[in-house]
């Protein structure tokens, strides 16, 4: 199942890779070789001029450079992850080892307003994305074949996607293809993996699901936006900017506590954030807004599956119809599963407005998380969980339990967020 995840992520993540079209031709040429920026304007012209293959082309290089964008700015503010090759590599930090050090070994000076700049930077070009997306998926019908494990981007932000720079190497650096995740690949896997097609045959259905997962991205960091999270940053974000000025930046390592210098400064760092998460709201306006954003991440889900369901070929599908063949063998899509997953995005939709309530572990009453995006006045997740911090969105009226997920329980049972990571 990790093995079909890490292909589904691939297929997932990245733009795609045409069979027919100049623009379609044109955006496997710039994909694979990493020059999306180059194929954007001729793009946008030809989508303009009505050419669908062209929208889901112009889409798909906006995807790509929203993200370059975010890895440029996270190399020049120097962020950091700890052996995690996999973690390492999306933060533009290099392919694999033991990474401990930013790749930008001069970063500059980082401050809390420059982070939300980032932030609202990044958030700005998922919107622009998810847009150009909606627009692909309204245009017409379209197919553009890739191989997403081909796809070349720009992670460390250096400007220009290397040779190395794809997600199948993102995925082998996480483990995705080695044996037991041992760090080692044999020969016996070395050809299995050859000799996969991972191509997907992306089409006007996928437009709307890639809009979907602009939204997923989005929202949290429309949420963090609302906020002012800046006793967060102070306390825990030199661990991940080491040498960008933070305050706390000369104190990762201490003095013993309890185990060794850098183990209890970091013990000490997550605590600290912990006490931390207590965010104040200053835009009342914003907040409210995530709310519109879940609400049309299912709202685009649907449009997907009608899509999907509307199709009558069968060429690669990233999410099959019950009619179509699924590119991870064993893991076809029934006409059960399609009602369980509408069954379930309807109860999420009656949560989102309020109409069913969230169950709190203390209280009889639920949670009206559409009071809390409307009304709340700060998000202090420890308080919010004890009980204190939900008191003022309690409300009478029916509360979501596992009957109201029943047939998503019945249908999915443990192997729910595979599907939700599939179908979004």
């Amino acid at each position: 199942m990790v093995r079909v995840l890490g292909l589904a992520l691939a297929a997932a993540m990245l733009p795609g890779v045409a069979v027919a079209g100049e623009a379609g031709d044109a955006l496997v040429q710039h994909l694979y070789a990493g020059t999306s920026a180059e194929g954007l304007s001729s793009a946008v012209s030809a989508c303009e001029a009505g050419d669908s293959e062209a929208c889901f082309a112009e889409a798909m290089y906006s995807l790509v450079l929203a993200y370059e964008g975010l890895a440029e700015d996270l190399y020049r503010y120097g962020a950091s992850t700890p052996s995690m090759p996999a973690a390492a590599m999306l933060l533009g930090l290099g392919m694999g080892g033991e990474i401990v050090e930013p790749a930008n070994s001069a970063p500059e000076p980082l401050s809390y307003d420059k982070l939300r700049q980032m932030l609202e930077d990044f958030l700005a070009d998922l919107d622009t994305t998810r847009a150009a997306f909606i627009r692909a998926g309204e245009s017409g019908d379209f197919m553009v074949r890739i191989d997403p494990l081909k796809v070349r981007i720009d992670f460390d932000g250096d400007g220009e996607a290397g040779a190395d720079e794809t997600l199948g190497t993102l995925l082998t650096s996480a483990g995705v293809f080695m044996d037991n995740f041992d760090g080692e690949m044999s020969e016996k896997t070395k050809t299995k993996v050859a000799e996969l097609d991972t191509s997907v045959g992306f089409d006007r259905a996928d437009a709307f699901w890639f809009a979907g997962y602009s939204q997923i991205a989005g929202a949290p960091l429309d949420f963090l936006l609302a906020h002012d999270f800046s006793g967060f940053y102070d306390a825990y974000l030199h661990r991940v900017f080491p040498a960008s000025g933070l305050p706390m930046q000369d104190y990762s390592r201490g003095g013993t506590l309890m185990m060794d210098p850098e183990s209890d400064a970091a013990i000490a760092d997550i605590i600290a954030a912990i006490h931390t998460l207590s965010f104040p709201v200053v835009d009342a306006e914003r907040l409210s807004g995530v709310r519109g954003r879940l609400l049309e991440i299912t709202a685009l889900s649907r449009r997907n599956w009608d899509a999907i369901l509307a199709e009558t070929d069968d060429e690669r599908e990233l999410v099959p119809s019950p009619a179509q063949t699924s590119i991870f063998p064993g893991h076809e899509v029934t006409e059960d599963v399609v009602s369980a997953w509408m069954a379930t995005l309807d109860t999420l939709d009656t949560i989102l407005e309020g109409e069913l309530l969230l169950p709190h572990w203390r209280f009889s009453q639920g949670f009206d998380l559409k009071a809390f995006f409307e009304t709340a006045t700060r998000t202090d997740l420890v308080i919010i969980f004890t009980g204190q911090g939900a008191v003022p969105f309690l409300a009478d009226g029916p509360v979501a339990d596992a009957q109201s997920f029943a047939e998503g329980n019945r249908v999915f049972g443990d192997a729910w967020p595979n599907f939700v990571l599939w179908f979004n």
